[in-house]
């Protein structure tokens, strides 16, 4: 089992950046590819975003391509820089790990596909 926390949501103006950070600790925990999804007020959890296990690939949904730039470093955290944003992506971000070991990204897209969650961090983009 993966533990995860987040941090660094909060309050920015439409335009500004912001970015979230996810500690991940367990055993193996640098074996498992990890993402990030956001759920809105009234909306489904959405996929944002997805990083390797080694951190070499990557791959982001197309709401966010360009804009969001997923990451992650050798102490084994997972960073979620997000520029340009839009009221849009006013949501709680979540910080997700794969199910199994050595996942490919390619084949993280759905809730489903991964096995440990954070406990979320609110982000609103307002002014």
């Amino acid at each position: 089992q993966v533990q995860l926390v987040e941090s660094g949501g909060g309050l920015v103006q439409p335009g500004g950046s912001l970015t979230l950070s996810c500690a991940a600790s367990g055993r193996t925990s640098a074996n498992y590819a990890m993402g990030w999804f956001r759920q809105a007020p009234g909306k489904e959890r959405e996929f944002v975003a997805a990083v390797s296990w080694a951190g070499g690939t990557t791959y982001h949904a197309g709401s966010v391509k360009g804009r969001f730039t997923i990451s992650r470093d050798n102490s084994n955290t997972v960073y979620l820089q997000m520029n340009s944003l839009e009221p849009e992506d006013t949501a709680v971000y979540y910080c997700a790990a794969a199910r199994s070991r050595f996942q490919r990204v390619a084949d993280l897209r759905e809730s489903a596909d991964f096995g440990s969650w954070g406990q979320g961090t609110q982000v609103t983009v307002s002014s």
